[in-house]
């Protein structure tokens, strides 16, 4: 099986909107999902968030969504939001393509670092990230307002 890896396009936008609809079900929270595929479009068109796709065949089984931010305390950084490989898929070397792809393009940015969140009851996902040698913060909570 050839994957390939490659920066995402608009045409891949419905197929990295499932994606995150699965992921949103494999966390328990689908009804969370209030952004509409218009949404994506719209963002995605104004650069407000990139994606890298990871395609199978012709399917996209995989995806990276991420944005440019700042952090005060180091500079330029690129915030990991959404890291998707689907299940059948997954445990089966073409996350780490996707995530080795991200890192790529986060150097290519100038980022001093990449940032993300992941559920504490998620062990693949914490087993993953520290195999790849990131740091798994335990000490800040997240803040947020709904409006």
């Amino acid at each position: 099986m050839k994957c390939t890896i490659r920066n995402a396009n608009f045409k891949d936008l419905g197929a990295i909107y499932d994606l995150v609809i699965e992921l949103a079900i494999y966390e328990n929270e689908p009804e969370a999902v209030t952004a509409t595929l218009k949404d994506y479009e719209k963002n995605f068109k104004a650069q407000v968030f990139q994606s890298i796709v990871a395609e199978l065949d012709g399917k996209i089984i995989g995806a990276c969504i991420y944005y440019i931010t700042w952090s005060t305390w180091k500079g330029r950084m690129v915030y990991l939001e959404d890291f998707i490989v689907t299940k059948v898929y997954r445990k089966k070397g073409f996350g780490q393509l996707l995530f080795d792809q991200f890192l790529a393009e986060a150097k290519k940015m100038n980022a001093i670092m990449v940032k993300w969140q992941v559920l504490d009851w998620n062990e693949p996902a914490i087993r993953f990230y520290e195999k790849n040698k990131a740091t798994i913060e335990k000490e800040w909570w997240n803040g947020k307002i709904i409006f």
